[in-house]
């Protein structure tokens, strides 16, 4: 396993605590809405520039980042 793929799976799974602890207690008051907009969306051109050049790894860990990502800013939205 090379360097990249240890760091797409570390930053993609780093999402994952964040993502139980706010669906757990619906507290998203330390998270900034403008910071997760903007990293939604950067995620999702991530996947779509991995689509573009046809690169499976880069589309994979993004696209399971934006999902968590999307889980946490629905929940920012929802119980600000």
């Amino acid at each position: 396993m090379n360097f990249g793929a240890i760091a797409a799976i570390l930053t993609t799974l780093s999402f994952v605590p964040q993502a139980v602890k706010v669906i757990k207690t619906k507290d998203t008051s330390g998270i900034s809405l403008l910071m997760y907009s903007m990293f939604v969306g950067g995620v999702f051109l991530w996947v779509i520039h991995g689509i573009n050049i046809k690169d499976y790894p880069l589309i994979f860990a993004n696209i399971v980042t934006f999902c968590f990502a999307v889980i946490i800013l629905s929940y920012k939205i929802k119980y600000k």
